[in-house]
């Protein structure tokens, strides 16, 4: 090292802090206002930040208290639904009392009954035809008499009629006045409704359905009957389950001219019950008709025996006391939603569950209850409503097909969120959509009298029509479909009470089932495809042995998928002179079946109906088990995982709910 380095180091001497002066006196007042600022800044924000947690508190408290107010205002509605009940009944009561003394007067009259007015459709104000109505002569025999229960009457011109023939008999003694000025009201308010449904139906209506999307024309479920099992009834609100009134009163819809007779509705009026052709004289009593088994119509749900009840908050489960409990059911999920759930799937690993509802297709994971998924079709028209009528996924679960209001099927990549395919054939909306089990086929079912089965990879279609010259009153909409297990049949169900029968390799039309006495809204097969289930607005579920039927094959003449007959292969029975026999009779809904399904061990057939209720049938004596009650409107949709015990529920309450079912 040389001695000018080492003479550099030696000369470097440690420094210490500056000598303070005027401009380091300077910096440390800057840093001082800095701090200041930034002090008086957190404290805005901080002053801000506890206005704000007020403000959200407040928010907080206004909406638990809103719908506080909306639960209390629900409550008052069903108290209010049930007084209008009890009144109703009450009113109803007293007019036939009214009418029976009135009929007993008559007959007991010298010189026989007073000549009456001309009464018929039309004549008084009564919607209908414009032609002359029965006219009555002065000796008529009884059987002349106005028929009360023609679904014709409305209920305010039954009444002017009772008025005025009481006003005859008593030769204008006591309150003739009023009654008088009763009619004069009376007329008055029918001039101002008439030509429509009366303003208390359309009240009633609105309030009881809002907008049923399973109602395939205006006056098929239309019904201001109360729901007595509601579960938001407390005690002593609830009536006793009891039949409801007769066909063609106040708000029932009329007696369906589309039944197997003519106007066989689904209530048989009084007289000799019409003959069932699915059960022909001299043949066996189907199993599950026995009374001694049957579910009490006036069961008490409040008063069942606590072995026999389960109840939740919001939920009960009613079980026949009449055979052995081995079921039980609890709530897993309820999922909300923005309208009214029109329908409702499980995939086919029973992971996922899709729903249809207003524009908008939703999945839901079965184990948490947590929406994974919405589809919309942001290309569609934004007018008016687009309701998904059906939905279905794909067997491997990676597509969800769609049908709706618009006339389209849409089929959905769920990962991508995106529509991948679209049919475009159908004339009127989609109501239903099955695959097959390969998922290389999709049948669809219309209102536009078709059935089309749709090839996935191809996207050509084959279209089954409805064109059997017996077809009643030409309503033959196609309200569902379901594809055979093992994929050589399609059934499929519809508004003139028949369920058909397509061979799916040939087209041909092989089955005929005849037996419901109203429109058939629901169809399903057995998991072994020997059985088929329908569903009906006559209130009934019925089974029929298919297990003779086979796929095409062998040659004859059949009729084909236009209906017209065909010559070559064909599906067959093996007794080609007879038909599938309905075996069972499901008897026990107190209004429309709407949906049906079969338990993935063919253990259970379940149903979902216009009176809000799930029942569970054993499927093997058509016995109900269980009764459940949930849902605040129609259960529009119901189907069982093919996985588990797993129900899901679609109503138009706007939920979609999710149950288990386990045998105890």
């Amino acid at each position: 090292m040389s001695s000018s380095t080492i003479y550099n180091h030696r000369s470097l001497q440690p420094t210490g802090p500056p000598v303070p002066g005027p401009s380091q006196s300077h910096s440390q007042a800057r840093l001082n206002e800095s701090f200041d600022v930034i002090r008086q800044e957190f404290d805005l924000l901080a002053q801000e930040m506890g206005t704000i947690r007020a403000q959200r508190d407040d928010y907080e408290n206004k909406l638990a208290n809103q719908i506080n107010e909306l639960g209390t205002f629900r409550q008052q509605l069903v108290e209010l639904e049930t007084k209008h009940a009890k009144v109703r009944q009450q009113f109803e009561d007293e007019l036939n009392r009214a009418r029976n003394e009135l009929h007993v007067l008559r007959q007991s009259m010298p010189g026989g009954i007073p000549p009456q007015p001309q009464v018929g459709p039309g004549s008084i104000g009564i919607p209908g035809g414009t032609g002359p109505g029965p006219v009555m002569h002065s000796g008529a025999p009884a059987s002349a008499l106005p028929n009360y229960n023609d679904p014709y009457y409305r209920e305010r011109d039954r009444e002017r009629i009772a008025d005025r023939e009481r006003e005859r008999l008593e030769g204008g003694r006591g309150e003739r006045g009023d009654r008088v000025e009763r009619d004069r009201e009376r007329d008055s308010r029918g001039d101002r409704d008439r030509g429509g449904a009366d303003r208390g139906e359309r009240d009633r209506e609105r309030l009881a359905d809002q907008r049923d999307p399973k109602r395939l024309k205006a006056d098929r479920i239309k019904s201001d009957r109360p729901d007595p099992y509601s579960p938001s009834l407390g005690h002593g609100q609830t009536p006793k389950l009891q039949h409801p009134p007769a066909p063609g009163g106040p708000g029932l819809p009329p007696p369906s001219v589309h039944g197997p007779y003519p106007n066989a509705g689904p209530s048989t009026a009084p007289g000799p019950p019409l003959p069932d052709p699915s059960n022909p004289p001299g043949a066996l009593v189907p199993l599950g008709q026995s009374a001694a088994n049957s579910f009490p119509d006036d069961l008490d749900p409040h008063n069942v025996p606590p072995e026999f009840k389960k109840e939740a908050s919001d939920w009960f489960a009613v079980f026949n006391p009449k055979v052995k409990r081995v079921l039980d059911v609890n709530l897993v999920h309820t999922l909300m939603h923005e309208s009214v759930v029109c329908c409702v799937r499980f995939s086919a690993d029973g992971k996922f569950l899709a729903t249809g509802c207003n524009r908008t297709a939703q999945i839901f994971d079965t184990k948490t209850g947590m929406k994974t998924c919405v589809l919309a079709d942001e290309g569609a028209g934004k007018a008016g409503d687009l309701y998904i009528r059906s939905v279905c996924f794909s067997p491997d679960g990676k597509y969800l097909a769609t049908g709706a209001e618009d006339k389209q099927i849409r089929i959905w990549d769920i990962a991508k969120r995106r529509i991948c395919m679209v049919f475009d054939g159908h004339q009127q909306e989609i109501y239903s959509l099955d695959f097959s089990h390969d998922g290389r086929l999709i049948v669809s079912g219309s209102g536009d009298k078709t059935a089309r089965i749709w090839d996935m990879e191809r996207g050509t279609s084959v279209v089954l029509t409805i064109n059997d010259p017996d077809s009643l009153n030409n309503d033959a909409g196609v309200t569902s479909v379901a594809m055979s297990p093992s994929g050589h049949f399609v059934a499929a169900g519809s508004l003139d009470t028949v369920v058909r029968i397509w061979d799916v390799a040939s087209g041909a039309l092989v089955e005929r089932l005849k037996g419901h006495r109203d429109s058939v809204y629901s169809v399903a097969f057995t998991p072994d495809g020997k059985g088929l289930v329908s569903g009906s607005l006559d209130k009934t579920l019925k089974y029929w042995d298919v297990s003779e039927l086979v796929p095409s094959g062998l040659k004859g003449k059949k009729e084909g998928a236009n209906g017209g007959p065909i010559n070559g292969p064909a599906a067959f029975r093996k007794d080609g002179d007879k038909t599938s026999p309905c075996t069972m009779n499901f008897t026990g809904h107190k209004d429309y079946v709407l949906s049906v399904a079969v338990s993935h061990d063919g253990q259970w057939v379940v149903s979902g109906s216009k009176d809000r209720g799930v029942q569970f049938w054993d499927s093997r004596t058509a016995i109900v088990q269980c009764m459940l009650q949930g849902h605040k409107n129609s259960v529009i949709s119901i189907d069982l995982s093919p996985a588990g015990s797993i129900l899901a529920t679609g109503s138009g309450d706007w939920q979609a709910r999710i149950w288990s079912y386990t045998t105890i």
